[in-house]
């Protein structure tokens, strides 16, 4: 295949495996899989505790690297980049949020959103706009210079889809994004991100166990004995 992939696709993975190594003993996580991500798409990825949801999400997001197979994002072979350029990718072309927010403590939420978009060479006061447009969109206009100790744990994980999103993003990868947060504050974070999502038209692939939030998306897959299989919505 071409080093720049000839596709619409913002993600595509072709025969991935992985295989941890302790010693002699040789773990596989999955061997062979294969998916897409459109332009725009939500994408659910089920599967029990162990299945190696987290793992395959840190492979497409070119935080790990493939046993075999290949990751391309945006076009780009992930393999073929340097490990700066890879980064330089990831901080342009993705957006992460996790469980629990990683927002750093020692800086407000107004300067956690900025610094990816200063990562990227933007000046201080773009990036404080952009920032500040964001946390407005979500709610936080109020909350720029608090820091992450003195939000809520919904106003905090606000924060982090902010993050996520500021340098606008070809798709966001969530690791159980509302996992860590009660029931009404995770819809409203969800909604919030699939929001936007239709605004941005930010793909949005998120591992989640939660089945009623998986339906709301455009895809869901199940990741079951190392193998993705797309779910019927009666399955959901």
């Amino acid at each position: 295949m071409n080093e720049a992939l000839v596709t619409p696709a913002v993600i595509h993975a072709e025969h991935l495996g992985k295989t941890y190594a302790e010693g002699s003993l040789r773990t596989p996580v999955f061997d062979g899989l294969s998916l897409t991500v459109a332009k725009g798409e939500t994408v659910a990825i089920l599967g029990a505790s162990g299945a190696g949801k987290s793992t395959l999400l840190h492979l497409l997001g070119g935080l790990d690297t493939p046993t075999s197979g290949e990751v391309y994002v945006v076009g780009q072979k992930m393999s073929a980049l340097s490990d700066a350029a890879r980064g330089a990718l990831r901080n342009k072309s993705l957006g992460f949020v996790y469980q629990f927010h990683h927002l750093l403590p020692e800086f407000t939420a107004l300067e956690n959103v900025m610094l990816p978009v200063l990562l990227n060479g933007t000046s201080v006061q773009d990036a404080s706009q952009r920032a500040r447009a964001l946390l407005e969109s979500v709610g936080l206009g109020h909350r720029l210079a608090h820091k992450p100790g003195e939000l809520s744990g919904g106003e905090r994980q606000r924060a982090a889809v902010a993050r996520a999103l500021v340098n606008r993003p070809a798709c966001v990868l969530g690791d159980e994004p509302t996992g860590n947060l009660d029931e009404k504050t995770a819809a409203i974070v969800f909604e919030l991100m699939l929001a936007l999502n239709r605004e941005h038209h930010t793909s949005l692939v998120l591992v989640t166990h939660a089945r009623s939030l998986a339906r709301r998306m455009d895809r869901v897959l199940e990741l079951h004995e190392g193998k993705l299989r797309e779910l019927r919505r009666d399955e959901v």
